[in-house]
């Protein structure tokens, strides 16, 4: 069994922003954290920019707001989301999204992955409530009533009153713990990448579902938009094997010019496309968060949001049962995490399965019923407006 200095309350495996989250919402808590991760500190310390952006809520800007983390971003890296419009092929017709009743309050505000990172880590660094563990994978886990027992790739055997596996959508501890995934490998990739434009994007986010591809226009600084091209992965490998020059010509050809002439203001990166349902989001002396439990298709930018809000249900929880001298794994209360965040993911979760697959398809009845759907959600105002008031939750 592991020693005094390998026992802890709480383990959490995986340090991507949801693991690091769920660690700093029990930072004011007396209970004794790991975080277990592969990279190393220093990579963890320092992370590089991957070409994501992530699409806060306001419901996740206050949970950040709340760990100490969104004053520790620059306000150059926060990008407010005035808008958005969803196109439909060669269709000039848009469906639009604003804030209602010309608010100037954003829809949502766009950061970086990797700023969102950093700040939660030093969050975590400061308060030094949670012993980092990196550079070593898990190997084996067991769990029961009693706690959970994991091995490191090192051989360091480490215990546990309760693992929380936040180790992506291909989470290998939900693998050793027992737990079943639906695992969907879409067969697409997306390509990202930073670009500089003569036109402006006045702060609106465009979503163009053309013939064969999705074309996302994120806007950033004046000038700049992130810009993510969705494609069978063959194709998306071979955009990114061109030279700049041609890259830059195919990527306008294929945008059809809406942001004018353009150049690379970063490197090109590259995603293949998988969506994950774990089929249990919680086993004796454990539980799953963030994408190793729900792994969202990023079309409709709702995944981190998603495990933001879950990880918080899940250290609101704990917190409880260990301010009422309660088990901390009590399976009641897992029960109930689980239950409420089933109800709170699973409609958005299919509705966007159901709205890739319709996007997606060439079959001329899929067109005319996205041109129709698209015409119908602009026409009924309930529908655009309770989409909006989604996203500003």
């Amino acid at each position: 069994m592991a020693g005094c200095d390998d026992s802890f309350d709480i383990i959490v495996v995986g340090a991507g922003p949801v693991g690091l989250s769920f660690a700093a919402s029990l930072a004011h808590s007396q209970l004794k954290l790991a975080v277990v991760e592969g990279q190393s500190l220093e990579r963890l310390a320092s992370p590089a920019f991957d070409g994501r952006e992530i699409a806060l809520t306001h419901a996740s800007i206050g949970i950040l707001r709340e760990l100490g983390a969104w004053d520790v971003i620059s306000a150059s890296d926060k990008s407010p989301l005035q808008g958005a419009r969803v196109l439909n092929g060669s269709s000039q017709f848009a469906l639009c999204f604003d804030s209602p009743g010309g608010s100037a309050e954003p829809l949502g505000v766009l950061v970086p992955n990797c700023q969102i990172r950093d700040a939660l880590f030093k969050i975590i660094r400061l308060r030094g409530h949670a012993r980092l563990l990196c550079g070593h994978s898990v190997v084996r886990a067991t769990n029961s009533r009693q706690g959970a027992v994991i091995t490191l790739s090192n051989g360091r055997q480490l215990s546990a009153r309760l693992l929380v596996a936040a180790d992506s959508r291909f989470s290998a501890t939900r693998n050793l713990l027992g737990i079943g995934a639906d695992i969907n490998r879409l067969g697409n990739s997306m390509l990202i990448c930073r670009v500089r434009h003569e036109r402006p994007h006045h702060q609106i986010a465009i979503e163009w579902f053309d013939h064969h591809q999705t074309v996302a226009m994120l806007p950033l600084a004046p000038g700049v938009s992130s810009l993510l091209l969705t494609l069978p992965s063959n194709q998306a490998d071979g955009l990114l094997a061109l030279d700049d020059e041609l890259f830059l010509r195919e990527l306008t050809k294929r945008c059809r010019g809406r942001l004018g002439t353009m150049s690379l203001a970063s490197q090109r990166y590259i995603y293949p496309l998988a969506t994950t349902w774990a089929h249990r989001f919680r086993a004796p002396s454990a539980a799953l968060i963030g994408d190793a439990a729900i792994g969202m298709h990023p079309v409709t930018a709702h995944g981190f949001n998603i495990g933001l809000g879950g990880q918080k249900q899940l250290a609101r929880g704990i917190q409880t049962a260990w301010r009422d001298r309660r088990d901390i794994a009590d399976p009641d209360m897992l029960h109930r995490y689980e239950s409420r965040l089933r109800l709170s993911a699973a409609p958005l979760y299919h509705a966007t399965n159901i709205l890739v697959g319709l996007y997606s398809s060439e079959h001329p009845a899929a067109r005319l019923a996205r041109h129709l759907g698209l015409r119908l959600g602009q026409h009924l105002p309930f529908v655009r407006h309770g989409i909006a008031a989604m996203l500003r939750r």
